[in-house]
Protein backbone atom coordinates (compact mmCIF):
# COMPACT_ATOMS: atom_id res chain seq x y z
CA UNK A 1 0.00 0.00 0.00
CA UNK A 2 2.82 2.37 0.93
CA UNK A 3 4.58 1.61 -2.36
CA UNK A 4 1.39 2.44 -4.31
CA UNK A 5 1.06 5.73 -2.47
CA UNK A 6 4.69 6.51 -3.22
CA UNK A 7 4.21 5.78 -6.91
CA UNK A 8 1.09 7.94 -6.95
CA UNK A 9 2.99 10.83 -5.35
CA UNK A 10 5.87 10.51 -7.86
CA UNK A 11 3.47 10.25 -10.81
CA UNK A 12 1.49 13.22 -9.53
CA UNK A 13 4.69 15.25 -9.17
CA UNK A 14 5.76 14.39 -12.74
CA UNK A 15 2.34 15.37 -14.12
CA UNK A 16 2.37 18.58 -12.07
CA UNK A 17 5.85 19.54 -13.30
CA UNK A 18 4.87 18.74 -16.89
CA UNK A 19 1.71 20.85 -16.73
CA UNK A 20 3.56 23.68 -14.96
CA UNK A 21 6.33 23.66 -17.56
CA UNK A 22 3.78 23.80 -20.37
CA UNK A 23 2.08 26.75 -18.73
CA UNK A 24 5.40 28.56 -18.34
CA UNK A 25 6.06 28.27 -22.08
CA UNK A 26 3.27 30.74 -22.81
CA UNK A 27 2.97 34.30 -21.61
CA UNK A 28 -0.42 35.15 -20.16
CA UNK A 29 -2.55 37.26 -22.50
CA UNK A 30 -4.02 39.45 -19.78
CA UNK A 31 -5.86 42.70 -20.50
CA UNK A 32 -5.48 46.40 -19.84
CA UNK A 33 -6.96 49.88 -19.98
CA UNK A 34 -4.67 52.79 -20.83
CA UNK A 35 -7.18 55.51 -21.62
CA UNK A 36 -8.01 58.49 -19.40
CA UNK A 37 -10.02 57.80 -16.28
CA UNK A 38 -11.91 54.61 -15.57
CA UNK A 39 -12.71 52.03 -18.20
CA UNK A 40 -16.27 52.66 -19.42
CA UNK A 41 -18.93 49.96 -19.16
CA UNK A 42 -19.69 50.17 -22.88
CA UNK A 43 -17.78 48.05 -25.38
CA UNK A 44 -14.80 49.64 -27.08
CA UNK A 45 -15.23 51.05 -30.57
CA UNK A 46 -13.38 48.63 -32.85
CA UNK A 47 -13.72 50.72 -36.02
CA UNK A 48 -10.61 51.31 -38.15
CA UNK A 49 -10.29 54.83 -39.55
CA UNK A 50 -8.02 56.07 -42.37
CA UNK A 51 -5.33 58.49 -41.22
CA UNK A 52 -3.09 60.98 -43.00
CA UNK A 53 -0.20 63.01 -41.69
CA UNK A 54 -0.79 66.74 -42.08
CA UNK A 55 1.47 69.79 -42.00
CA UNK A 56 0.09 73.13 -40.87
CA UNK A 57 1.62 76.56 -41.41
CA UNK A 58 1.33 77.31 -37.69
CA UNK A 59 3.31 74.17 -36.88
CA UNK A 60 6.07 75.06 -39.37
CA UNK A 61 6.21 78.70 -38.25
CA UNK A 62 6.57 77.66 -34.60
CA UNK A 63 9.39 75.27 -35.53
CA UNK A 64 11.20 77.95 -37.54
CA UNK A 65 10.89 80.46 -34.69
CA UNK A 66 12.47 78.01 -32.26
CA UNK A 67 15.24 77.12 -34.71
CA UNK A 68 16.00 80.81 -35.22
CA UNK A 69 16.44 81.23 -31.46
CA UNK A 70 18.76 78.25 -30.98
CA UNK A 71 21.83 78.69 -28.78
CA UNK A 72 24.99 76.73 -29.54
CA UNK A 73 28.08 75.90 -27.51
CA UNK A 74 31.54 75.93 -29.05
CA UNK A 75 32.84 72.36 -29.14
CA UNK A 76 36.18 71.39 -27.66
CA UNK A 77 39.04 71.27 -30.13
CA UNK A 78 39.42 67.88 -31.83
CA UNK A 79 36.46 66.45 -29.88
CA UNK A 80 34.63 65.23 -33.01
CA UNK A 81 31.63 63.14 -31.80
CA UNK A 82 33.44 61.80 -28.73
CA UNK A 83 31.58 64.15 -26.39
CA UNK A 84 28.26 63.63 -28.14
CA UNK A 85 26.85 65.68 -30.99
CA UNK A 86 29.48 68.09 -32.31
CA UNK A 87 28.01 71.60 -32.28
CA UNK A 88 29.84 72.72 -35.42
CA UNK A 89 28.01 70.03 -37.37
CA UNK A 90 24.82 70.68 -35.40
CA UNK A 91 24.79 74.22 -36.81
CA UNK A 92 24.83 72.75 -40.31
CA UNK A 93 21.95 70.40 -39.48
CA UNK A 94 19.88 73.22 -37.97
CA UNK A 95 20.59 75.49 -40.95
CA UNK A 96 19.45 72.75 -43.32
CA UNK A 97 16.36 72.10 -41.20
CA UNK A 98 15.45 75.79 -41.13
CA UNK A 99 16.22 76.74 -44.74
CA UNK A 100 16.09 73.63 -46.95
CA UNK A 101 14.13 70.84 -45.28
CA UNK A 102 10.61 70.74 -46.70
CA UNK A 103 8.23 69.24 -44.15
CA UNK A 104 5.25 69.41 -46.50
CA UNK A 105 7.14 67.40 -49.09
CA UNK A 106 8.15 64.82 -46.47
CA UNK A 107 4.52 64.57 -45.35
CA UNK A 108 3.67 63.57 -48.92
CA UNK A 109 6.33 60.85 -48.65
CA UNK A 110 4.86 59.67 -45.35
CA UNK A 111 1.42 59.48 -46.92
CA UNK A 112 2.56 57.27 -49.81
CA UNK A 113 1.64 54.26 -47.67
CA UNK A 114 -1.92 53.76 -46.34
CA UNK A 115 -2.21 54.63 -42.65
CA UNK A 116 -4.95 54.01 -40.13
CA UNK A 117 -5.96 54.43 -36.51
CA UNK A 118 -8.02 52.19 -34.26
CA UNK A 119 -8.70 52.24 -30.53
CA UNK A 120 -7.36 49.34 -28.46
CA UNK A 121 -7.45 49.21 -24.65
CA UNK A 122 -8.51 52.85 -24.52
CA UNK A 123 -5.84 54.44 -26.74
CA UNK A 124 -5.56 55.21 -30.46
CA UNK A 125 -3.13 52.96 -32.28
CA UNK A 126 -1.58 54.31 -35.49
CA UNK A 127 -0.34 51.84 -38.09
CA UNK A 128 0.69 51.41 -41.70
CA UNK A 129 -1.06 48.66 -43.64
CA UNK A 130 0.55 48.05 -47.00
CA UNK A 131 -0.81 45.39 -49.33
CA UNK A 132 1.06 44.17 -52.42
CA UNK A 133 -0.24 45.69 -55.65
CA UNK A 134 0.38 42.46 -57.56
CA UNK A 135 0.78 38.82 -56.57
CA UNK A 136 2.37 36.02 -58.60
CA UNK A 137 -0.22 33.55 -59.81
CA UNK A 138 -1.24 31.06 -57.16
CA UNK A 139 0.32 33.03 -54.31
CA UNK A 140 -1.23 34.78 -51.35
CA UNK A 141 0.46 37.55 -49.39
CA UNK A 142 2.02 36.63 -46.07
CA UNK A 143 1.08 39.04 -43.27
CA UNK A 144 4.15 40.48 -41.54
CA UNK A 145 4.01 42.57 -38.37
CA UNK A 146 7.04 44.91 -38.25
CA UNK A 147 7.81 46.88 -35.09
CA UNK A 148 10.27 49.78 -34.70
CA UNK A 149 12.25 50.90 -31.66
CA UNK A 150 13.72 54.02 -30.03
CA UNK A 151 14.70 56.56 -31.27
CA UNK A 152 13.14 55.31 -34.48
CA UNK A 153 9.63 55.26 -35.90
CA UNK A 154 7.58 53.57 -38.60
CA UNK A 155 9.56 55.72 -41.05
CA UNK A 156 12.48 53.30 -40.55
CA UNK A 157 10.55 50.79 -42.69
CA UNK A 158 9.75 53.02 -45.68
CA UNK A 159 12.71 51.69 -47.68
CA UNK A 160 12.19 48.01 -46.90
CA UNK A 161 8.41 47.89 -47.40
CA UNK A 162 8.58 48.00 -51.24
CA UNK A 163 11.24 45.26 -51.19
CA UNK A 164 8.86 42.99 -49.29
CA UNK A 165 5.54 43.89 -50.95
CA UNK A 166 6.94 44.03 -54.49
CA UNK A 167 10.27 42.15 -54.44
CA UNK A 168 10.38 41.35 -58.17
CA UNK A 169 10.45 45.04 -59.09
CA UNK A 170 13.55 45.46 -56.92
CA UNK A 171 15.56 42.54 -58.19
CA UNK A 172 14.58 40.14 -55.42
CA UNK A 173 12.86 36.76 -55.51
CA UNK A 174 9.05 36.96 -55.44
CA UNK A 175 8.70 33.49 -53.97
CA UNK A 176 7.31 35.15 -50.84
CA UNK A 177 5.38 38.41 -51.02
CA UNK A 178 4.28 40.18 -47.85
CA UNK A 179 1.42 42.29 -46.58
CA UNK A 180 2.99 44.69 -44.09
CA UNK A 181 1.50 45.98 -40.84
CA UNK A 182 3.71 48.57 -39.07
CA UNK A 183 2.20 50.03 -35.88
CA UNK A 184 3.65 52.94 -33.95
CA UNK A 185 4.40 51.93 -30.36
CA UNK A 186 1.93 53.76 -28.07
CA UNK A 187 3.60 56.99 -26.98
CA UNK A 188 5.58 57.13 -30.24
CA UNK A 189 4.68 58.95 -33.45
CA UNK A 190 0.96 59.17 -33.99
CA UNK A 191 -0.06 56.43 -31.55
CA UNK A 192 -1.65 57.86 -28.42
CA UNK A 193 0.47 57.72 -25.28
CA UNK A 194 -0.81 55.59 -22.38
CA UNK A 195 -2.36 57.66 -19.59
CA UNK A 196 -1.53 55.19 -16.84
CA UNK A 197 1.64 53.68 -15.40
CA UNK A 198 2.82 50.20 -16.32
CA UNK A 199 2.57 50.15 -20.12
CA UNK A 200 5.51 47.90 -20.95
CA UNK A 201 6.59 45.63 -23.82
CA UNK A 202 4.12 42.90 -22.84
CA UNK A 203 1.21 45.36 -22.87
CA UNK A 204 2.42 46.61 -26.27
CA UNK A 205 2.64 43.04 -27.58
CA UNK A 206 -0.90 42.32 -26.42
CA UNK A 207 -2.20 45.50 -28.09
CA UNK A 208 -0.43 44.65 -31.36
CA UNK A 209 -1.68 41.06 -31.23
CA UNK A 210 -5.21 42.40 -30.82
CA UNK A 211 -4.55 44.69 -33.78
CA UNK A 212 -3.56 41.72 -35.96
CA UNK A 213 -6.69 39.82 -34.90
CA UNK A 214 -8.83 42.89 -35.61
CA UNK A 215 -7.37 43.02 -39.11
CA UNK A 216 -8.33 39.38 -39.59
CA UNK A 217 -4.86 37.83 -39.28
CA UNK A 218 -4.91 34.68 -37.16
CA UNK A 219 -1.58 33.50 -38.51
CA UNK A 220 1.29 35.87 -39.29
CA UNK A 221 5.02 36.52 -39.18
CA UNK A 222 6.64 39.11 -36.90
CA UNK A 223 9.86 41.10 -37.27
CA UNK A 224 11.66 43.67 -35.16
CA UNK A 225 14.85 45.23 -33.85
CA UNK A 226 15.50 47.30 -30.71
CA UNK A 227 12.17 47.56 -28.81
CA UNK A 228 10.58 45.86 -31.80
CA UNK A 229 12.69 42.78 -31.06
CA UNK A 230 11.38 42.53 -27.49
CA UNK A 231 7.79 43.38 -28.42
CA UNK A 232 7.56 40.82 -31.23
CA UNK A 233 9.25 38.24 -28.97
CA UNK A 234 6.51 38.91 -26.43
CA UNK A 235 3.86 38.49 -29.16
CA UNK A 236 5.37 35.08 -29.93
CA UNK A 237 5.25 34.21 -26.23
CA UNK A 238 1.62 35.30 -25.92
CA UNK A 239 0.34 33.65 -29.10
CA UNK A 240 2.79 30.96 -30.29
CA UNK A 241 0.10 29.23 -32.35
CA UNK A 242 -0.62 32.43 -34.25
CA UNK A 243 2.97 33.53 -34.95
CA UNK A 244 4.31 31.39 -37.80
CA UNK A 245 7.81 32.77 -37.45
CA UNK A 246 9.76 35.44 -35.58
CA UNK A 247 12.59 37.34 -37.29
CA UNK A 248 14.86 39.60 -35.24
CA UNK A 249 17.73 41.89 -36.11
CA UNK A 250 18.68 42.37 -32.47
CA UNK A 251 18.10 39.28 -30.37
CA UNK A 252 18.95 39.40 -26.67
CA UNK A 253 18.87 36.98 -23.75
CA UNK A 254 19.40 38.85 -20.47
CA UNK A 255 18.96 35.82 -18.18
CA UNK A 256 22.41 34.26 -18.30
CA UNK A 257 23.26 31.07 -16.45
CA UNK A 258 26.51 29.93 -14.80
CA UNK A 259 27.95 28.55 -18.04
CA UNK A 260 27.37 31.84 -19.88
CA UNK A 261 29.03 33.82 -17.08
CA UNK A 262 32.04 31.47 -17.14
CA UNK A 263 32.21 31.85 -20.94
CA UNK A 264 32.86 35.57 -20.45
CA UNK A 265 36.06 34.64 -18.60
CA UNK A 266 37.19 31.64 -20.66
CA UNK A 267 35.36 31.87 -24.00
CA UNK A 268 38.22 33.65 -25.74
CA UNK A 269 40.59 30.78 -24.97
CA UNK A 270 38.16 27.85 -25.28
CA UNK A 271 35.52 29.05 -27.77
CA UNK A 272 34.32 25.61 -28.86
CA UNK A 273 33.70 24.59 -25.25
CA UNK A 274 31.08 27.36 -25.03
CA UNK A 275 29.69 27.05 -28.56
CA UNK A 276 31.28 30.30 -29.75
CA UNK A 277 31.88 30.89 -33.44
CA UNK A 278 34.86 32.86 -34.78
CA UNK A 279 32.64 35.92 -35.23
CA UNK A 280 31.56 35.72 -31.57
CA UNK A 281 35.17 35.82 -30.41
CA UNK A 282 35.94 38.76 -32.70
CA UNK A 283 32.96 40.78 -31.50
CA UNK A 284 33.15 39.98 -27.79
CA UNK A 285 36.82 39.87 -26.88
CA UNK A 286 38.68 41.42 -25.28
CA UNK A 287 35.46 41.64 -23.24
CA UNK A 288 36.46 44.76 -21.31
CA UNK A 289 37.11 46.80 -24.47
CA UNK A 290 34.43 45.42 -26.80
CA UNK A 291 31.55 44.92 -24.38
CA UNK A 292 32.02 46.67 -21.03
CA UNK A 293 33.57 49.87 -22.41
CA UNK A 294 31.03 50.06 -25.23
CA UNK A 295 28.21 49.49 -22.73
CA UNK A 296 29.56 52.27 -20.53
CA UNK A 297 29.92 54.67 -23.47
CA UNK A 298 26.47 54.01 -24.91
CA UNK A 299 24.20 53.47 -21.89
CA UNK A 300 23.90 56.99 -20.46
CA UNK A 301 20.59 57.63 -22.23
CA UNK A 302 19.33 54.29 -20.90
CA UNK A 303 19.89 55.24 -17.25
CA UNK A 304 18.21 58.61 -17.73
CA UNK A 305 15.17 57.16 -19.45
CA UNK A 306 14.81 54.19 -17.12
CA UNK A 307 14.87 56.40 -14.02
CA UNK A 308 13.74 60.01 -14.61
CA UNK A 309 12.30 60.25 -18.16
CA UNK A 310 10.00 63.17 -17.37
CA UNK A 311 12.89 65.29 -16.09
CA UNK A 312 15.28 64.45 -18.90
CA UNK A 313 12.56 64.70 -21.53
CA UNK A 314 11.01 68.07 -20.70
CA UNK A 315 13.90 70.08 -22.18
CA UNK A 316 14.06 67.91 -25.30
CA UNK A 317 10.32 68.20 -25.82
CA UNK A 318 10.62 72.00 -25.68
CA UNK A 319 13.67 72.41 -27.94
CA UNK A 320 13.75 71.07 -31.49
CA UNK A 321 17.53 71.52 -31.61
CA UNK A 322 18.03 69.62 -28.36
CA UNK A 323 15.70 66.87 -29.55
CA UNK A 324 17.44 66.56 -32.90
CA UNK A 325 20.89 66.34 -31.29
CA UNK A 326 19.72 63.73 -28.78
CA UNK A 327 17.99 61.56 -31.40
CA UNK A 328 20.29 61.92 -34.41
CA UNK A 329 23.46 61.26 -32.38
CA UNK A 330 22.22 57.65 -31.97
CA UNK A 331 22.17 57.25 -35.76
CA UNK A 332 25.91 57.93 -35.66
CA UNK A 333 27.00 55.89 -32.63
CA UNK A 334 24.70 52.91 -33.29
CA UNK A 335 25.49 52.72 -36.99
CA UNK A 336 29.26 52.51 -36.53
CA UNK A 337 30.99 53.40 -33.27
CA UNK A 338 34.11 54.49 -35.19
CA UNK A 339 32.06 57.43 -36.50
CA UNK A 340 32.67 59.17 -33.16
CA UNK A 341 36.10 60.06 -34.60
CA UNK A 342 34.51 62.19 -37.35
CA UNK A 343 33.35 65.79 -36.90
CA UNK A 344 30.06 65.05 -38.69
CA UNK A 345 29.60 61.71 -36.91
CA UNK A 346 29.55 59.94 -40.28
CA UNK A 347 25.81 60.60 -40.40
CA UNK A 348 25.63 61.35 -44.11
CA UNK A 349 27.62 58.23 -44.99
CA UNK A 350 24.51 56.13 -44.38
CA UNK A 351 21.56 58.52 -44.20
CA UNK A 352 20.33 61.75 -45.75
CA UNK A 353 19.47 64.77 -43.64
CA UNK A 354 15.92 64.57 -45.02
CA UNK A 355 15.57 61.04 -43.67
CA UNK A 356 17.08 61.86 -40.28
CA UNK A 357 15.00 65.01 -39.83
CA UNK A 358 11.80 63.29 -40.96
CA UNK A 359 12.30 60.78 -38.17
CA UNK A 360 12.90 63.64 -35.72
CA UNK A 361 9.70 65.33 -36.90
CA UNK A 362 7.76 62.20 -35.93
CA UNK A 363 8.78 63.00 -32.36
CA UNK A 364 8.53 66.80 -32.59
CA UNK A 365 5.15 67.20 -34.29
CA UNK A 366 3.14 64.86 -32.00
CA UNK A 367 5.16 66.02 -28.96
CA UNK A 368 5.91 62.45 -27.95
CA UNK A 369 9.51 62.70 -26.74
CA UNK A 370 8.70 62.25 -23.05
CA UNK A 371 6.20 59.43 -23.58
CA UNK A 372 8.69 57.56 -25.79
CA UNK A 373 11.35 57.86 -23.09
CA UNK A 374 8.95 56.59 -20.41
CA UNK A 375 8.89 53.22 -22.16
CA UNK A 376 12.32 52.54 -20.63
CA UNK A 377 11.05 53.25 -17.11
CA UNK A 378 8.04 50.98 -17.62
CA UNK A 379 10.22 48.12 -18.83
CA UNK A 380 13.27 48.42 -16.58
CA UNK A 381 12.03 50.39 -13.57
CA UNK A 382 11.74 47.15 -11.56
CA UNK A 383 15.13 45.84 -12.63
CA UNK A 384 16.46 43.42 -15.24
CA UNK A 385 15.51 39.76 -14.89
CA UNK A 386 12.44 40.41 -12.74
CA UNK A 387 9.75 40.08 -15.42
CA UNK A 388 8.00 36.83 -16.29
CA UNK A 389 8.59 37.20 -20.03
CA UNK A 390 12.36 37.27 -19.42
CA UNK A 391 12.20 33.76 -17.97
CA UNK A 392 9.91 32.17 -20.56
CA UNK A 393 11.31 30.49 -23.65
CA UNK A 394 10.25 31.18 -27.24
CA UNK A 395 8.95 28.12 -29.08
CA UNK A 396 8.13 29.52 -32.52
CA UNK A 397 10.59 29.25 -35.45
CA UNK A 398 13.06 32.10 -35.09
CA UNK A 399 15.40 33.81 -37.54
CA UNK A 400 18.20 36.07 -36.34
CA UNK A 401 20.16 38.52 -38.49
CA UNK A 402 23.34 39.72 -36.78
CA UNK A 403 24.61 43.07 -38.05
CA UNK A 404 28.33 43.69 -37.37
CA UNK A 405 27.98 47.23 -35.99
CA UNK A 406 24.93 46.70 -33.80
CA UNK A 407 25.03 48.03 -30.25
CA UNK A 408 25.37 44.62 -28.63
CA UNK A 409 26.27 41.13 -29.76
CA UNK A 410 24.76 37.97 -28.30
CA UNK A 411 26.21 34.58 -29.34
CA UNK A 412 23.89 31.94 -30.73
CA UNK A 413 24.80 29.60 -27.86
CA UNK A 414 23.40 32.17 -25.40
CA UNK A 415 20.32 32.86 -27.48
CA UNK A 416 19.40 29.18 -27.80
CA UNK A 417 18.71 29.13 -24.05
CA UNK A 418 15.69 31.34 -24.77
CA UNK A 419 14.88 30.83 -28.44
CA UNK A 420 14.42 27.07 -28.66
CA UNK A 421 13.72 26.83 -32.38
CA UNK A 422 16.32 28.93 -34.21
CA UNK A 423 16.06 27.94 -37.88
CA UNK A 424 18.18 30.76 -39.28
CA UNK A 425 21.14 32.59 -37.77
CA UNK A 426 23.22 34.71 -40.13
CA UNK A 427 26.07 37.20 -39.78
CA UNK A 428 25.36 40.12 -42.10
CA UNK A 429 28.13 41.60 -44.25
CA UNK A 430 27.61 45.18 -43.07
CA UNK A 431 25.22 47.40 -41.15
CA UNK A 432 24.37 48.54 -37.66
CA UNK A 433 21.46 48.95 -35.30
CA UNK A 434 18.93 50.57 -37.64
CA UNK A 435 18.99 47.69 -40.13
CA UNK A 436 15.79 48.38 -42.07
CA UNK A 437 16.70 52.06 -42.39
CA UNK A 438 20.36 51.56 -43.23
CA UNK A 439 20.54 48.25 -45.13
CA UNK A 440 16.98 47.48 -46.27
CA UNK A 441 17.98 45.08 -49.06
CA UNK A 442 20.26 42.96 -46.87
CA UNK A 443 17.54 42.69 -44.23
CA UNK A 444 14.82 41.94 -46.78
CA UNK A 445 16.85 39.07 -48.27
CA UNK A 446 17.38 37.58 -44.82
CA UNK A 447 13.68 37.81 -44.00
CA UNK A 448 12.87 36.11 -47.31
CA UNK A 449 15.25 33.19 -46.76
CA UNK A 450 14.01 32.74 -43.18
CA UNK A 451 10.36 32.62 -44.24
CA UNK A 452 11.29 30.16 -46.99
CA UNK A 453 12.81 27.81 -44.40
CA UNK A 454 9.76 28.06 -42.16
CA UNK A 455 7.35 27.46 -45.03
CA UNK A 456 9.30 24.40 -46.23
CA UNK A 457 9.28 22.94 -42.72
CA UNK A 458 5.59 23.70 -42.35
CA UNK A 459 4.60 21.94 -45.57
CA UNK A 460 6.97 19.05 -44.91
CA UNK A 461 4.98 18.05 -41.84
Amino acid sequence: MLLEILWAVVLGAIIYLYITKKKEDTLSMGDGWWGRGQKPDSEEDTAIHPFKVEASEAEINDLHRRLDQARFTEPLEDSYFRYGFNHNYLKKVVSYWRNEFNWKKQVEVLNTFPQFKTKIEGIDIHFLHVKPAHLPQGQSAKPLLMVHGWPGSVYEFYKIIPLLTDPASHGLSDKHVFEIICPSIPGYGFSEAPHKKGFNSVATARVFYKLMLRLGFHEFYAQGGDWGSLITTNVAQIAPRHVKGLHLNMAVNLTLGFKELVSILLGRHFPKLFGFQDEDVQRMFPFKAKVLYKLLMESGYFHLQATKPDTAGCGLNDSPVGMAAYIIEKFSAWTDDSFRNLEDGGLEKKFTLDDLLTNVMLYWVPGCMVSSMRFYKENFGKGIGTQKHEKISVQVPTGIAVFPNDVMHTPLSWLQKKFLNVVSFNFMSRGGHFAAFEEPKILAVDIQQFVDKVEKKHYAK
